[in-house]
């Protein structure tokens, strides 16, 4: 799910946020190799602030300075996850058991590489979806990218 340079990061963040009280929800590195943007989303307990953003970009601005992951200039982005969070870990997957999640994998699984259905459960080897009534075992090791899929309740 990670490039190795996002891992890489991912590491250097990781022990420093347990520090602060924060989840690194996941890292993203995007955009072009002269001048990457560096996506570093956040979580705590209780969600995430104004004023815990703003912290918490301060920390993770000076640690990426100690490290100068790249050559010449980048843009650091830090953010909560946002509605449509993404799915990273086991645990990720175990805490929103039965809410809709949309998985995307390196190849075709079945025929498909785009899944979306709810969270069945999840262990270290894979996440269990119900995808159009049946239940898909995604392994670990085969998923590019996954993320919650927002609802906006209007009501």
């Amino acid at each position: 799910m990670l490039s190795n340079k996002e891992k890489q990061l991912l590491g250097a963040l990781e022990p420093r946020a347990a520090q602060e009280g924060v989840e690194i929800v996941t890292i993203e590195v995007v955009g072009s190799k002269k001048s990457p943007t560096i996506r570093v989303y956040i979580d705590t307990d209780g969600g995430v602030s104004f004023d815990e953003l703003s912290v918490a970009q301060a920390w993770i601005n000076e640690l990426m300075d100690e490290l100068d992951p790249f050559p010449g200039a980048y843009t650091l982005e830090v953010s909560s996850p946002g509605i449509d969070r993404p799915l990273r870990t086991p645990e990720h997957f175990q805490r929103f058991a039965g809410q809709t999640a949309v998985v995307k994998t390196n190849g075709p699984i079945d025929g498909r590489s785009s899944f979306t259905g709810a969270i069945a459960g999840a262990d270290g080897e894979a996440v269990r979806l119900e995808v159009d009534g049946e239940q898909v075992s995604l392994p670990f090791s085969s998923i590019k990218r996954a993320h919650l899929k927002g609802v906006v309740d209007f009501g």
